[in-house]
């Protein structure tokens, strides 16, 4: 059986990403040998075999593979800006690596990567897990935003749909490094509470976040980066035939532009009432989407397709 050497890095949100790469690699008959950067302490030990390639996220793999002088085929997913401290340590030192023979960078962002000359690649989810596992009326949160209150736009944003759509039940995910600096953000102490109930903490795995998202009606999402992508949550809501509300951005067309989108608090606002209470509209969206999903954005066939695209 064909071995790959996968990372798991220190990112979260890294994490959630490439285990579906990773994933993909297991449903087309790959062993996958894991090293976690979180709670694995000696790398050397995981050379002891032979592997096809070292696959992982962003900068992690690069900065293994050239500090330890590994012959090994790399694969490396990025959904950060290479220019970007997001993209992990030695995002400074290590970009001259990126194309490095079998060095094979696959970039999230269209627009990127054809300005940076990397493989285009968006994002993809393993449907195994992220799948519908429960009718959207039986969810219990009407509106989810799943990452990091880390702007004013975020952290405005979400209060003040709270504010004005009080009826609904909001949740809110994050890790609690990120709810402490949202209360401290806080204008005042009705604002603190809103943050205090919303909160639902933070999640780590996979099969949690499915679950998670199957227990809300319409997550809502602001995109932090790229020119023109969908970030790794567009996929996994779609996947389950949930409702995202989003920015917009120029690559919805993947999903032949019928994903609805904002253009400001008021649209976004609107739109959430709409699609709350007209479930027809909603279940056109979510159904088609989720079988784009299914067809296009699948780990099984993604990977496969990397492979193909690298010529192995």
């Amino acid at each position: 059986m064909k071995k790959i050497l996968g990372i798991l890095p220190h990112s979260i949100g890294g994490r959630l990403t490439i285990s579906s790469v990773l994933d993909g690699f297991r449903l087309n008959g790959f062993g996958v040998v894991i090293y976690d950067e979180l709670k694995n302490d000696d790398f050397k030990i995981f050379l002891n075999d032979d592997y096809s390639f070292i696959v992982g996220y962003d900068f992690s793999p690069i900065k293994l593979k050239v500090d330890y002088n590994l012959n090994i085929p790399l694969i490396a997913y990025f959904s950060d800006d290479i220019n970007l401290k997001t993209a992990g340590v030695g995002y400074i030192e290590y970009r001259k690596y990126l194309n490095n023979k079998d060095n094979y960078i696959f970039y999230w962002d269209r627009g990127l990567a054809k300005k940076e000359k990397l493989i285009y690649m968006p994002h993809f989810v393993n449907c195994e897990i992220y799948k519908e596992l429960k009718l959207p009326d039986k969810a219990f949160y009407d509106v989810s935003f799943m990452g990091r209150l880390d702007t004013d736009l975020r952290l405005r944003t979400f209060i003040e749909l709270n504010k004005q759509l009080k009826d609904l039940k909001f949740s809110w995910h994050a890790i609690e490094k990120h709810y402490l600096d949202a209360l401290l953000r806080c204008k005042n102490n009705e604002e603190k509470e809103i943050i205090k109930k919303s909160y639902c903490g933070f999640i780590d795995n996979e099969i949690d976040m499915a679950s998670a998202i199957n227990n809300t009606k319409i997550v809502y999402n602001i995109n932090a980066q790229g020119l023109s992508s969908l970030n790794y949550r567009t996929f996994q809501v779609l996947a389950c035939k949930r409702l995202i509300i989003s920015d917009k951005r120029e690559e919805l067309d993947l999903f032949n532009n019928i994903v609805p989108y904002y253009n400001d608090f008021d649209d976004l606002a609107g739109k959430i009432k709409f699609y709350l209470s007209n479930f027809s509209e909603y279940e056109k969206v979510t159904q088609k989407c989720g079988e784009i999903i299914r067809l296009n954005h699948n780990s099984k066939d993604c990977t496969k397709k990397m492979l193909e695209m690298i010529g192995r």
